[in-house]
């Protein structure tokens, strides 16, 4: 792994190096290793793969890298396929090394992926790559002729950069009988050679001595130097200089400028003339000193020639020789010490760094590797590093001077998205130096957050018949985080209204939030909404957060009322209402019932009369549609009353709705069938030309009948053969055919009234036999005899009435449940009449008591409960309107259900009757009291 060591002092450190170099430490330990220098670009140093524990492949692939940034450790580099460290260049031990005697140079490497840092330590080995060399070119010495035998004469020293046995080991001279070579050991282990008088001189046998000082050093192959000796023999100069001081000890600090004065050497020669004249030079100067110093050779001043540094060299011995005219010198010792000054800023070198770093990352996850370095020594080399307060950072000491840079808390992108690290670094000098640098942290987001609706619910109105694909409500979502974190996506939650799934009514833009109604919502088919809005995000795993969102279905005015009763026969006649001449004022002829499937004010419903064929006879309640008589009967009134009665709600724009009645004015039913051949309704001039249609049509049917009737009379009479049949049907057929057809609201009593004809033999005239109508002035139509003809000619009435047994339509005797005190009498709250001047309920909630006790009361009826003799599920009106006339054929909306032409309303109270039950009356009964009142 390394190179043996030249010196054999130093071999017992070899075994160690060796085992040093394959130690893998972090901290206090180092790998060691040795390379000769002047060695070529890419020569092996060592195994860093080996020594770390990795593969070749594995030092590229986790990033191991040499992070130190000194101009020595440039010299090396990393082999990335072979994992060794190599040599980047030329290296030269005594440029880097120049007086050391061990060449140490210091690396950091670093394994990327862990952010771990070794030490490595290379030490330079010397080759024997120079000679010894003088600095003199040629060397002159004056020696007096009367010197003595064993006079020593200094010599100038040799210079050899190598270390060790490469150094220079030995001086060699030339043979002279005159002069030998000694060599003196230095304190320092340097050696001093020194010239030898060894016989008397005389100058006038020989002036001058040429000699050639030799220095040699201990290398393979040995190197030497050489430099002339020059010995000149003059006369007599018996004083020396001498110097102040043997040793001159002076400190400088680095700071000084070029041209200052260090110190003055001072040497002084008693001789006159020539020989007291001293002149000062350096000589055995080591290193670079010669450059960095100046000495003025006549006054003894030494200069700083060029800038000091302390950082590259901290001392310098050198010794200056003063040397008299006549040739004799003495020497003195200058020792020069550079005082470190504080003029190096720290410097901070940012080893390994990300960028970005994960906001779930946990606390200590390291950011950065970082070195700091000050060139200063001692105090002034003493480095702190740290960052500003109030960062979720610290700064961790781990090898030497590295420190790594971690989080101290969890970050949160969503308060700060990114920061500028402010890096420090400061020295203990004074005053102190310091220097920063800057690091940008990016923070990456995490989906952390969910979400988050800018209301905790929403509700919304929306009116009823809304167009389809209409956007109804908008909700908004907002996600803290960033990029696809933040991207929200919008959905309804699965649910079902009234059977259907919620997609079919309800949609949602997934990337706006906007909602579209998928369907025109109706009110009365539900008034509420009830959604569930799920906002999610796009990140990984995704985040959401669910609100709910009621939906209001408001009310539109589109439902226009619809009248229950009276209702439109399904034979396309008209019914008929009866109201006797002796009815009083206020006389309840009929009510109006109606419904409106809306709500609030849109179902408020108000009655008007809007045509009547004689004005001011009838009045109408305003909010109950109760028909009433204004003023007395009177004999001029017409029989046949025709009304038309609008219902009208209370919305924005108000619907209504019309119906027709016909109110036959008449105390009894006899007298209404006689006054019928010369009823006649008053002519609508707006309806003329439909009118005369009707008229035509009417009187074609009525002939046609008419034959009919006549042909049948004349079989029967042709076979009888009785002349009193005849006279019977000449009798029969002379009577006004009206009493025999439905012609416009005749009809209708033809349907509602029960007749018996009765043709007998013995008789001149024909009886038409009227029996009492039950209570409810309802007789059994026509159809409900199995729709036989409506008069047959028999030889006796039993014979004629076969068809229709007398025992089916018998009537039944009156109902007391008709009957009904005051209290009952029917009106807005169920309890009192309705005051035709009153107001209508002002509220909704009024309204909705009204229509529960209306609910009430056609429950009642519809569960066969009530009294009035109808059947199950014809809420008491089937009496009247016939078998045809069922809840089948009525809306289920529940009203009050009223007694046409009476002041009573229902109950099931079997104790509450007051009325008395009419007498079963013979033909042509009428009846007399006003309180007798129809169903």
């Amino acid at each position: 792994m390394a190179n043996q060591p030249q010196r054999v002092v130093r071999s017992a450190l070899v075994p160690l190096c060796v085992f040093l170099g394959t130690l893998l430490t972090f901290g206090a330990g180092q790998m060691r290793y040795s390379v000769p220098e002047e060695t070529d670009k890419g020569f092996f140093v060592g195994n860093i793969s080996k020594d770390l524990g990795l593969e070749p492949w594995e030092v590229a692939e986790r990033g191991v890298r040499i992070v130190s940034r000194d101009a020595e450790t440039e010299l090396f580099a990393l082999n990335p396929r072979g994992g060794s460290l190599v040599t980047a260049g030329r290296i030269d031990r005594e440029e880097l090394c120049d007086t050391l005697p061990s060449c140490l140079l210091n690396l950091e490497i670093l394994m990327e992926d862990t952010l771990k840092i070794y030490g490595v330590e290379v030490e330079i080995t010397d080759i024997n790559d120079n000679a010894p060399s003088f600095r003199e070119e040629e060397v002159e010495i004056k020696v007096s002729e009367q010197a003595s035998p064993g006079s020593r004469f200094p010599l100038p020293n040799a210079r050899d950069p190598d270390a060790g046995m490469n150094s220079l080991q030995s001086y060699q001279l030339s043979p002279s009988s005159y002069f030998s070579l000694q060599v003196r050991g230095g304190t320092d282990g340097d050696k001093n050679p020194e010239l030898v008088l060894e016989e008397g001189l005389d100058r006038e046998k020989e002036a001058s001595h040429n000699l050639l000082l030799t220095a040699l050093d201990g290398g393979d192959p040995i190197r030497k130097g050489t430099v002339p000796v020059r010995v000149v023999v003059l006369d007599v100069n018996d004083h020396t200089p001498k110097f102040t001081q043997s040793v001159y000890r002076v400190s400088v600090p680095e700071s000084l400028s070029s041209g200052t004065r260090v110190l003055v050497v001072n040497a002084t020669d008693p001789d006159e003339g020539i020989n007291g004249e001293v002149r000062y030079s350096f000589r055995n100067v080591k290193s670079k000193a010669s450059e960095i110093f100046q000495l003025n050779p006549q006054t003894g001043e030494v200069l700083v020639g060029k800038p000091l540094d302390f950082e590259k060299y901290r001392f310098y011995e050198m010794e200056v020789q003063g040397q008299d005219g006549g040739g004799l010198l003495s020497t003195a010792k200058l020792l020069i010490t550079v005082v470190d000054v504080n003029d190096n800023t720290p410097k901070i070198t940012v080893t390994s760094s990300i960028n970005s770093v994960m906001e779930n990352s946990p606390s200590g996850t390291v950011i950065a590797l970082l070195n700091v370095q000050d060139q200063d020594s001692g105090e002034n080399g003493q480095v702190t590093c740290f960052i500003p307060s109030g960062l979720p950072f610290k700064l961790e000491k781990t090898y030497g001077n590295y420190y790594k840079l971690i989080t101290s808390s969890e970050l949160d992108r969503e308060q700060v998205e990114s920061y500028n690290i402010t890096l420090i670094a400061k020295d203990q000098g004074s005053p102190p130096l310091s220097t920063e640098t800057h690091l940008l942290l990016k923070v990456a987001d995490a989906n952390d957050n969910p979400p988050v609706f800018t209301h905790p619910s929403y509700s919304a109105y929306i009116p009823e018949n809304n167009p389809r694909g209409s956007s109804i409500f908008s909700v908004t979502a907002v996600d803290r985080d960033s990029r696809e974190n933040a991207q929200v996506t919008y959905s309804l939650a699965e649910d079902t209204i009234q059977g259907s799934p919620l997609s079919a009514y309800v949609s949602i833009n997934a990337d706006t939030g906007v909602l579209y109604a998928l369907q025109s919502f109706d009110y009365e088919q539900f008034q509420t909404l009830q959604l569930g809005v799920t906002a999610s995000d796009s990140g990984d795993p995704p985040l959401s957060s669910n609100i709910s969102l009621t939906l209001y279905v408001l009310d539109q005015n589109d439902n226009t009322p619809e009248i229950l009763y009276p209702s439109l026969p399904t034979d396309g006649s008209t019914g008929v209402e009866l109201a006797p001449r002796s009815a009083e004022p206020g006389y309840l002829v009929t009510k109006v019932v109606a419904v409106d499937r809306d709500s609030g004010q849109n179902a408020w419903l108000s009655y008007r009369l809007l045509k009547a064929s004689e004005p001011g006879l009838f009045s109408v309640g305003l909010h109950t549609g109760e028909v009433r008589t204004a003023r007395v009967l009177m004999d001029k009134d017409a029989l046949k009353q025709s009304l038309v009665v609008t219902v009208q709600d209370h919305g924005q724009p108000p619907l209504s709705a019309t119906v027709r009645l016909t109110v036959a004015v008449a105390d009894s039913i006899p007298e209404v069938l006689e006054d019928l051949v010369s009823l006649e309704t008053p002519a609508n001039p707006d309806e003329s030309g439909l009118t005369l249609y009707l008229v035509v049509a009417i009187t074609a049917v009525s002939c046609i009948f008419l034959i009919f009737v006549m042909v049948l009379l004349a079989l029967r009479l042709r076979r009888w053969h009785s002349s009193r049949l005849v006279q019977a049907a000449s009798g029969l057929a002379g009577m006004p055919p009206s009493h025999f057809m439905g012609v416009d609201g005749v009809r209708a009593f033809l349907q509602t009234y029960s007749h018996e004809v009765s043709l007998t033999a013995d008789s001149r005239k024909s009886h038409l036999i009227f029996p009492q109508p039950n209570y409810a002035d309802t007789l059994i139509s026509q159809e409900s005899c199995g729709k036989s003809e409506p008069l047959l000619i028999a030889e006796d009435s039993a014979t004629i009435l076969g068809k229709c047994d007398p025992t089916d339509i018998q009537q039944a005797p009156p109902n007391t449940d008709w009957r009904f005190s005051q209290a009952q009498r029917p009106g807005t709250s169920g309890s009192q009449n309705g005051d035709e001047t009153g107001t209508w309920p002002n509220n909704q909630f009024d309204t909705e008591m009204l229509q529960a006790m209306i609910l009430a009361s056609a429950s009642e009826a519809a569960d066969g409960s009530s009294t009035l003799g109808g059947g199950a599920g014809t809420m008491g009106l089937s009496a009247r309107y016939g078998p045809q006339f069922t809840l089948q054929h009525v809306p289920d909306y529940r009203q009050n259900v009223y007694i046409p032409g009476s002041n009573a309303t229902l109950t099931n109270a079997a104790g509450k009757r007051d009325g008395k039950a009419p007498a079963a009356g013979g033909n042509g009964n009428k009846k007399k009291s006003g309180k007798k009142e129809k169903k």
